[in-house]
C-alpha cells in the first residue's frame, strides 16, 4: 500500500500542484537522513509529501531528527498523505498540510489552498528547507539517470 501511496503522491506532484519534477523514495547521501516518500519541485519551491499507512508509522515519523529540527528537512511546503482517519488535522505539525487518498482522488483536509501557496495566510505553511539535501538529492536522481 506504501508503494501505491507513494506513486499517487507523485502524480498529485506533477498534476494538482504542477511540478516540473516530482521523483518518489529518494535515496542520497545528505547528512540530515532523510529519504523522502515524494519530493516535486517548481521553479519557485519545492514539496514534500510522506506517505503514511498506519498511525504508528506517523508517530515514529515525529521523532526524526530533521522533523525534530524542521530546518534539517526539505520541502518548501510539506504534506503527510494517508487514507482518511490515519491522521487527523489536530494531529499536524506546525505548518503541515494534511492530504486523505480516497478512491480515485486525493483530497486536501488541511494545508495551503489555491494556487498563490507564497501569498496571504499561506504563508503560515512555509517552512525552512535543507536547500542543500535537497540539491544532493536531484544531482543523485541525475547522476543515475545520465
Amino acid at each position: 500500500m506504501h508503494d501505491e501511496l507513494v506513486e499517487r503522491a507523485c502524480r498529485w506532484l506533477k498534476g494538482s500542484c504542477g511540478c516540473s519534477v516530482a521523483i518518489g523514495e529518494l535515496r542520497a547521501f545528505t547528512g540530515s537522513g532523510e529519504t523522502p516518500d515524494a519530493l516535486g519541485w517548481r521553479s519557485e519551491y519545492s514539496i514534500l509529501v510522506e506517505c503514511k499507512t498506519s498511525r504508528a508509522d506517523f508517530l515514529a515519523d515525529r521523532k526524526k531528527p530533521f522533523r525534530l529540527n524542521p530546518a534539517m528537512g526539505v520541502g518548501t511546503y510539506r504534506f503527510y498523505l494517508c487514507p482518511p482517519g490515519v491522521i487527523e488535522p489536530d494531529d499536524l505539525p506546525e505548518g503541515w498540510g494534511l492530504l486523505y487518498v480516497e478512491k480515485n482522488r486525493i483530497r486536501r483536509v488541511a494545508g495551503p489552498t489555491g494556487n498563490a501557496w507564497s501569498h496571504g495566510d499561506n504563508r503560515r505553511f512555509i517552512h525552512t528547507r535543507n536547500q542543500e539535501a535537497e540539491i544532493a538529492m536531484l544531482v543523485s536522481t541525475l547522476r543515475r539517470i545520465s
